[in-house]
C-alpha cells in the first residue's frame, strides 16, 4: 500500500513530531510512504492532496497539522474550510484521506498532547484503503 502525507509547516515544532510518529507507524503497519508534501499551512492542503490523489500509485493520503487558537476566530475558519474540502476530495477520488489535523480551539499545550494522534491518521487511511479494496 502506498500512501502520501501532506503536512503543514505552520507550527512546525508540533507538526514535525507528528510527521515522525506518522512515518514510524506507517512502517509498523507495512505501508509505504510514497511521498511527503510540505505545505505552508492547513488551509493550503487541499491542492496538494488533490495532486496526490490524482496519481494511480497513491492509495490514500494522511494529513498532518495543528490549528492552534489565536486572538481571532481564524482557527475555526481554517479548520472548517480545510476539513470540508478534504472530505470532498476523498469522496471525489474514492480514496481515503485522514483528518490528522488537531484543533481548532486548542492551545499549544493541547497541541503537544495530541502529537500521537498522527498514528491514528495513518491507521485510518491504511484500514479504510484495505476495506475499500475488499468491496470491489
Amino acid at each position: 500500500m502506498n500512501i502520501g502525507i501532506v503536512v503543514s509547516e505552520f507550527n512546525w515544532d508540533i507538526t514535525m513530531m507528528m510527521l515522525e510518529r506518522a512515518k514510524e507507524h506507517a512502517e509498523f503497519l507495512g505501508a509505504n510512504i510514497a511521498e511527503i508534501v510540505k505545505v505552508p499551512g492547513v488551509f493550503d492542503m487541499p491542492l496538494a492532496i488533490k495532486k496526490l490523489l490524482e496519481r494511480d500509485g497513491i492509495d490514500g493520503v494522511v494529513t498532518l497539522g495543528a490549528v492552534i487558537e489565536g486572538e481571532t476566530e481564524h482557527d475555526d475558519i481554517v479548520m472548517t474550510q480545510a476539513s470540508r474540502k478534504i472530505t470532498d476530495l476523498a469522496v471525489e477520488y474514492g480514496k481515503p484521506v485522514s483528518l490528522g489535523i488537531t484543533g481548532p480551539g486548542m492551545g499549544r499545550l493541547q497541541a503537544e498532547e495530541r502529537i500521537e494522534r498522527a498514528k491514528t491518521a495513518v491507521e485510518s487511511v491504511v484500514k479504510l484503503s484495505k476495506r475499500i479494496k475488499e468491496m470491489k
